[in-house]
């Protein structure tokens, strides 16, 4: 028995499909409950109980079957598709395999020459994509790849972007799910950066750069066709984001005064990784300040927002520091960690700025962390000042980037396949 509300029916019902139980029976009640009284809550709770006792006692179930995911590791079925471009688009967006932009029609002879970016086989499963859990194989995430205008050397960088993101620290069934505008961004560091022409300097976050935008844009298609979080179905998210198109960059190690974040993170330099963030958007910085203690003091009360989900639930929060900002730190006399820790401690916000309803759910979510919430406690960003991750990137100017996170997840690395580059 499974009990959903009314608006996430379908992603109910699609997840119990795909995890093997088509016909469990699920008990709906009405979406949302926010503005709901707790006599109006309670009338629905007693509802929802007699509406359970009828489904156990062999009540039929009317809610939607979901949506047909890729559950198995067959090598995928060839469809005679239209020639013209134009046409070939359309049939895709009548099956809803697009993004909303034009589609690479993945032939087989694409495919092939994709794949030959791995020693990977075509069938081998790489893992299962949440909502839907479908299966990931090396051909599926190559067709993919492929529709997004990969070139085959990306097709490594992809396939640890789709390993990291399923990671459980990642909490991919929340982010695919929510009504939170999250997406995942992608951050690429090592030598395999420069040499795939990623770009980590100006304009790193815009358009511009066929590897930026294809990696984010493939990921995005894998977790839309693979994962089978489709929007308005089991993708519900509220308003979703720009970076749920694409969210890709690498680091600017060459510019960073500090180790780069692979490095700092147990990998060794010369290894190349990536790094998916479930971001929540980004907020630009802009301070001409030049002293770093005047600098650290508004970024951090820049980072403090009532309404952030870091704050809710002691998130992960990230900032995309120009080479400028992280220059006058270091010449500051700050090491990474020092940045880390002042902007911790000077960040925190008093629980009583939050809505009323968020400062009881923060009572709820932070209390294991941080024990009796009152008025008056100061909340850290995250749990811990190591939490707050920092990368360099970016071109010249006065600006750097606050990139909030859903709060309940944790970014996640994973090494780029070493022996890939040997199969091209």
């Amino acid at each position: 028995m499974v009990v959903c509300s009314t608006s996430f029916v379908t992603l109910g019902r699609t997840q119990l499909t795909a995890l093997g139980a088509p016909d469990t029976p699920i008990a709906v009640i009405p979406h949302p409950f926010g503005l709901r009284t707790r006599d109006e809550v309670r009338k629905i709770a007693d509802k929802c109980v007699d509406e359970i006792a009828r489904l156990a006692l062999g009540g039929s179930d009317a809610t939607q079957r979901g949506l047909t995911v890729r559950s198995s590791a067959d090598r995928a079925r060839q469809l005679e598709v239209p020639d013209d471009l134009e046409a070939f688009n359309t049939f895709c967006d009548e099956r809803r395999w697009s993004d909303g932009l034009p589609l690479v029609p993945p032939t087989p002879e694409r495919v092939t020459r994709m794949r030959g970016a791995t020693p990977r086989a075509p069938h081998d499963v790489v893992t299962t994509v949440a909502p839907g859990f479908g299966t990931a194989t090396v051909e599926a995430i190559a067709i993919n790849a492929v529709m997004a205008g990969c070139r085959p050397e990306y097709l490594p960088v992809v396939i640890a972007a789709v390993e990291a993101v399923t990671e459980p620290s990642f909490n991919l069934q929340g982010i695919q799910a929510t009504t939170n505008p999250v997406a995942p961004w992608i951050i690429v560091n090592g030598p395999i950066a420069p040499t795939l022409g990623i770009n980590g300097g100006m304009n790193c976050l815009g358009q511009g750069t066929r590897a930026n935008a294809t990696i984010g844009r493939a990921l995005h298609l894998v977790l839309q066709n693979i994962g089978g979080a489709l929007p308005g179905e089991m993708d519900r998210a509220t308003h979703g984001q720009p970076g749920k198109h694409t969210f890709c960059c690498a680091e600017n190690e060459a510019e960073n005064p500090w180790e780069p974040l692979h490095v700092e993170r147990g990998f060794d330099a010369a290894q190349s990784t990536v790094t998916v963030v479930g971001a929540a958007g980004t907020h630009n910085f802009n301070s001409h300040a030049k002293d770093a203690n005047d600098l650290l003091k508004v970024i951090a009360d820049s980072l403090r927002f009532p309404t952030s989900n870091d704050y809710h639930f002691g998130g992960q929060p990230w900032l995309v520091l120009s080479p400028e900002h992280a220059d006058i730190m270091k010449r500051g006399g700050l090491a990474k960690s020092d940045v880390k820790r002042r902007l911790w401690d000077e960040s925190k916000m008093a629980a009583s700025r939050f809505a009323v309803k968020d400062y009881v759910r923060a009572q709820h979510t932070r209390r294991p962390e941080l024990g009796d919430i009152g008025p008056e406690t100061l909340l850290p960003i995250s749990r811990e000042a190591e939490e707050i991750g920092i990368i360099v990137a970016g071109g010249p100017g006065t600006h750097s980037v606050y990139v909030p996170t859903f709060g309940q997840t944790r970014a996640v690395t994973r090494l780029i396949d070493p022996t890939a580059h040997e199969a091209r």
